[in-house]
Parts: structure tokens; C-alpha cells; sequence
């Protein structure tokens, strides 16, 4: 069953496509908002695998919303506006529905929240990606905005109150900055994947190319894109301790 939480300024919208809903035996409605202070309290409170989203709200928009959750379910956008179907689509949304939603456009984008739940769902995945792995972080960095997963980052790095975050798209490595500390991120990631190599940087473990020592003693940790990363000794021995070397 997928746990999902409507989130729309507008009433009637929101009893329609519960309405809408109804017809889909795999949706659970677990919650709804007309807002996004109401709509980040019902996602803490419920942890929904998938919330529908309106792009204009009063108070802030729906991409408002995304920026301020640590941790981001699958998205399905609904609105009346179609000029933000292009920067839904760039930062990854499940689907774009356009008001009044057809049913069938409902149903295709449902099958594809289906489709990606039963992935995350996949016991083989679980034992190789980190926790809530298939919850994205939302970072908007100027006009451009993504959805990333955790399992596909391969660094964080500290840069005052914010975080430049390394992944991969395309041929290209991303590193936008987002407004989170580093110490913010730490508290909520996993450690057996997630390694904080020294006071500004925080590495995925399943990155690492290679180990290699320094001529300080420590260890230096090159990533699979050629980044070098320095380990001071305590937490080079951290490092070996995790690692088995």
C-alpha cells in the first residue's frame, strides 16, 4: 500500500482527487494540506512514500515545500499552471497533472509511483543502499532544482551554513549547494555508507576508488570522479577501523 498525503490550497481540489483516489486500491490517503506549514507537519507526521503537490499556494509554493524537507518521497505534481511543467520535469517529479486531471493521465502516473515503490521495496536493494536511500533530498541551487537520491551522492562538502553536494548526471558531475550544514546532514545519515572524513567533508563509501597514505600519516581517499580527499589520523584510524584495513 502506498501512503500518500494530498497537498492543495484549494478544497474542492482535494476532496476531487481523493475522489479520484478512491478508484486505486494501492493508495492510502494518509493525510492532507492547504498549505506548506500544514503540508511539512502531516509529512513528518506521516512519512508518506508519495505526495500530489500544487505548485501555488498561499504562504509559498509547492517547490518552497520541497526545499525545506530533509528528506523528499516521490512527487506528483498537480496544478493549473502549465508553465511550471518544465521545471517539474527537471527536478525529477514522478508526473505532471494538469487541472481539471483526466483519470487516464491519473492512472499513468499512479502506475509509475506503483512501479518505483515496488522497486525501493526490493529486499536486494534495501541491503545495498543507505537508509531512506529512496527518499531524495530536493536542493534548488538559482533556477535550477533537483531531486537526488541519497545512494547517488557521493560527497558532501561544507561551505558555512551550506552543504555542496556531489553527484553525477549525465557525463557531467553536479555540485550544487544546498542550505543545510554539514553537521545537519550528519545527524540524519548512515554511517555504515556515510563517512565524515574530516571537518568539511563528508564521503559515501561506495565511491571510494582508493586508499592510499599521506606523508602527514593519514589517509587520502580518491573517489571514483578523481576527487582527492584528506584524512587527518584520528580519522584515518576511524577509517580503518570501518574498512578492514
Amino acid at each position: 500500500m502506498i501512503r500518500a498525503v494530498i497537498i492543495d490550497d484549494e478544497r474542492l481540489a482535494r476532496a476531487e482527487l481523493k475522489r479520484m483516489l478512491a478508484a486505486h486500491i494501492e493508495i492510502e490517503i494518509v493525510g492532507e494540506a492547504a498549505n506548506i506549514d500544514e503540508a511539512q507537519r502531516a509529512i513528518d507526521a506521516t512519512n508518506p512514500d508519495l505526495i500530489f503537490l500544487d505548485v501555488q499556494m498561499p504562504g509559498g509554493s509547492g517547490f518552497d515545500l520541497l526545499e525545506r524537507l530533509d528528506w523528499v518521497p516521490n512527487v506528483i505534481f498537480t496544478t493549473a499552471f502549465d508553465a511550471y511543467a518544465l521545471k517539474a520535469f527537471e527536478v525529477n517529479a514522478l508526473d505532471y497533472l494538469h487541472k481539471p486531471i483526466e483519470p487516464k493521465r491519473l492512472a499513468a502516473a499512479l502506475d509509475r509511483a506503483i512501479g518505483q515503490y515496488k522497486i525501493s521495496q526490493s529486499p536486494v536493494l534495501q541491503s545495498q543502499r543507505p537508509k531512506r536511500a529512496d527518499e531524495k533530498i530536493f536542493i534548488k541551487d538559482g533556477e535550477r532544482c533537483w531531486f537526488v537520491a541519497l545512494a547517488d551522492i557521493m560527497l558532501f562538502e561544507s561551505e558555512g551554513n551550506y552543504a555542496r553536494v556531489y553527484f553525477q548526471s549525465g557525463l557531467q558531475t553536479q555540485r550544487p549547494l544546498m542550505l543545510r550544514s554539514l553537521n545537519q546532514l550528519e545527524e540524519r545519515l548512515d554511517k555504515s555508507h556515510f563517512f565524515r572524513a574530516n571537518r568539511r567533508q563528508i564521503v559515501n563509501l561506495n565511491f571510494i576508488g582508493d586508499v592510499g597514505p599521506t606523508e602527514s600519516g593519514g589517509l587520502a581517499i580518491t573517489l571514483q570522479n578523481d576527487l582527492r580527499i584528506e584524512l587527518s589520523r584520528r580519522r584515518a584510524a576511524e577509517f580503518k577501523d570501518i574498512s578492514s584495513l
